[in-house]
This record gives structure tokens, C-alpha cells and sequence, in this order.
């Protein structure tokens, strides 16, 4: 992966990691369906169940509010019965088990212990960012937790975005730095890093205030920990072991400054320890696609799922 297009990568908000944060809050929607806290969740995220059918599972990215995904589950309830997460400690869900140390390897454990409780059978996991990282640990390390996962715009391996040739122990003390500076940050410098940020990655502007609102819900702990986490945590020796299908869906939009080829380069070789896989790129979108092209990842969505 040359350095060149990691760094571009990593200008375009790829992961967006910064926690998004603005003076003008904009208050989320009521949930619409059953909220569940049961057992096996151990304070690490709540539930909020709609629709009937076969089971679908969608889980928000950092410092994000399930209700990204309201458009797309609005869609899919007619037919299958959809369990929106929130992760505990973002968009004002109380930080409980999330309030210190790791946050997505130890959801995702909840997670597999949620779904042998409710007796979901085969469902699939769509994950955004951190959420996608999530379901590749669900997959890789809770057999039989998942029938197929979804990928949407997140990687194996955060480190690459700051270093091409990345290893978990050089990322170590940059990602303690920059937990450090996140934690320090004053109110001004989180905004000003919110400006500069934003708009590389949600070109919606209108969508915009939504998550704002959630990162400024959001428990600054709980943020920093999962960045640290994601940033020295290496799931591609750990690809081998999932044995049902992945898709992967990535963005690219031309203010990325390089090819779409290029991307498709970079998205196929961190990818490469995936058994069964198939990918897939949205164009004319930035890191929240269920944002900037809802229609076109409702359609890739309805694909997966019948696939």
C-alpha cells in the first residue's frame, strides 16, 4: 500500500476516529421498536428490536447512534426482523462495562452471548467502522454467532491508516499519544477538529447535526479507549478463521485525490486472509455511506441478504 494513498486514506476520514463534535447539538429521534437490555449484554450495549422475518443485526461505529442505520432498517423490517445496537458509552447510552479498557472486542464477546440467549438463529451482522470491526471478531471468534457478515468502510487493521508498514507494538505509543490528546483536548480544540474533519466524512450536509449530536452524547472515556483499541488491535491473523461469507463495502469519492482502482487495490490486499469474500465499492460517498448513498447500500444490503 503505498504511502502516498495510506495518507489520503486517512485525510478522506476512512475510519473516523476524531470524535465529531459541535456547540449546535441536534436532539435524535425516540427509538421506534423494543428496547432490550437482557442477559449476556454485561453492560457493553442495549438493543432496540423492529420488523419480523429473518434476523439482521446492525451495529453503528464509533461514537455513533444506531440511528444511522434508521433509513436502512426502515427498509428491511417488512421483511426481516432487525436489532439496531448501541454500543454502551456513545450517542448517551450510559458508558456502564465500556467506562474504561477495551470496548469492541469485549461487545462483541456480549454480543455472541446475546444471540445464543435470544435464540437468534442465523443472523447477519452488518457493521459500520468499529461496528465493522466488531463483526469480524464475532465471526472470527464465535462460530456459528453469525450466518454472513457485512462490512461497511472499515478495516481489519486501523494502524494502516497512519502507516503503511504498521505493526501493533510501533502503533502502541502513537495510540497512546493520541488517546492522550483526546482526553486533554479543550472544548474549542475538539470543535475546531470537528470542522476540520466532518466534511471528510459526510458529504450530506443535512446529515451532519445527527451525529454531531451523538459524538457530543458521547463519553469522552469510553471514545478514547476504543480509538487506542482499533488502532493497535490486528484482525487480519484472525481472517483465516471465518467461515461464512463477507462482504466488504467501501467508499470512494473523487475529493480522495486518488483513483478508485487504487482503492480497490488497497481495500483487496488488507482483505486477502478472507476466505469467502466479496467486495464492493460505492462511489460519490464518504465514510458514512448509509448517509451520503442510502439508496445504492439499502440495494447492497438487500443483495447480501439474499445472497
Amino acid at each position: 500500500m503505498p504511502g502516498m494513498i495510506a495518507r489520503a486514506i486517512l485525510l478522506a476520514g476512512f475510519l473516523g476516529v476524531v470524535p465529531m463534535l459541535s456547540a449546535t447539538a441536534q436532539k435524535l429521534s425516540a427509538p421506534a421498536g423494543t428496547i432490550s437490555e437482557g442477559a449476556g449484554m454485561a453492560g457493553r450495549f442495549s438493543v432496540e428490536t423492529i420488523g419480523s422475518g429473518c434476523e439482521v443485526i446492525l451495529i453503528p461505529g464509533l461514537a455513533s447512534s444506531r440511528e444511522v442505520w434508521r433509513e436502512l432498517a426502515a427498509s428491511l423490517q417488512q421483511t426481516h426482523r432487525v436489532h439496531l445496537v448501541q454500543v454502551a458509552g456513545f450517542a448517551g447510552e450510559p458508558a456502564g462495562a465500556n467506562a474504561s479498557g477495551p470496548v469492541a472486542a469485549p461487545a462483541a464477546d456480549a454480543l455472541a452471548d446475546w444471540i445464543a440467549h435470544e435464540g437468534l438463529k442465523a443472523p447477519a451482522v452488518i457493521g459500520h467502522s468499529l461496528g465493522g470491526a466488531m463483526a469480524l471478531m464475532l465471526a472470527a471468534r464465535h462460530p456459528g454467532s453469525a450466518s454472513r457478515v457485512m462490512v461497511v468502510d472499515s478495516l481489519p487493521f486501523f494502524g494502516l491508516r497512519i502507516d503503511p508498514s504498521a505493526t501493533v507494538e510501533n502503533m502502541k505509543p502513537r495510540a497512546e499519544a493520541f488517546r492522550t490528546a483526546m482526553l486533554a483536548a479543550s472544548e474549542e480544540q475538539r470543535t475546531e477538529t470537528q470542522a476540520t474533519t466532518l466534511a471528510g466524512m459526510i458529504k450530506q450536509t443535512a446529515a451532519r447535526p445527527a451525529v454531531i449530536a451523538a459524538a457530543l452524547r458521547s463519553d469522552r472515556n469510553t471514545v478514547a479507549n476504543a480509538t487506542y483499541e482499533l488502532m493497535t488491535t490486528d484482525l487480519r491473523p484472525e481472517l483465516g478463521q471465518i467461515t461464512v461469507p463477507v462482504t466488504v463495502v467501501y467508499a470512494w469519492d473523487a475529493s480522495y485525490g486518488f483513483p478508485g482502482a487504487a482503492m480497490d487495490q488497497v481495500i483487496s490486499h488488507v482483505y486477502a486472509g478472507l476466505p469467502q469474500v466479496r467486495f464492493e465499492r460505492i462511489d460519490d460517498s464518504l465514510h458514512f455511506i448509509m448517509l451520503d448513498q442510502p439508496q445504492r447500500l439499502t440495494a447492497s444490503v438487500l443483495a447480501f441478504l439474499g445472497g
